[in-house]
């Protein structure tokens, strides 16, 4: 016997979530709720119909029924200077004299700019 969906709560919010969806990950998001509760889809079909996996729907589904929208700007993204430990200017100005040799001589040696 095949486990009901849930979710039913969040449908409204799915479907109209489907209508203003920004970006294709917010629409397949609100698709992965709404499909499985309005046509009976199992998590294989329904992750055929909008093009991921059905883990990937399994999780999109969680992640909307716990209200964390995909691309909402809440969260950034993979990427980017996550791990940073200087500015952009500290950075810049610690990375100076090892640019301005490699300038000259037109090698940079990352040895010597972490030495072991």
């Amino acid at each position: 016997m095949i486990r009901p969906a849930r979710g039913q709560e969040v449908l409204d919010d799915a479907l109209l979530a489907i209508a203003d969806a920004k970006t294709i990950e917010q629409l397949r998001q609100a698709q992965a709720v709404a499909l499985p509760l309005q046509y009976g889809l199992n998590l294989e079909q329904t992750g055929q119909a909008i093009g991921i996996s059905p883990g990937w729907v399994c999780r999109l589904r969680s992640q909307f029924i716990r209200g964390e929208i995909v691309d909402d700007g809440g969260k950034p993204a993979r990427g980017g200077r996550r791990n940073e430990n200087f500015t952009y200017e500290q950075e810049a100005e610690l990375l100076k004299p090892f640019f301005e040799k490699a300038g000259i001589g037109g090698v940079l040696v990352a040895g010597e700019i972490k030495p072991n």
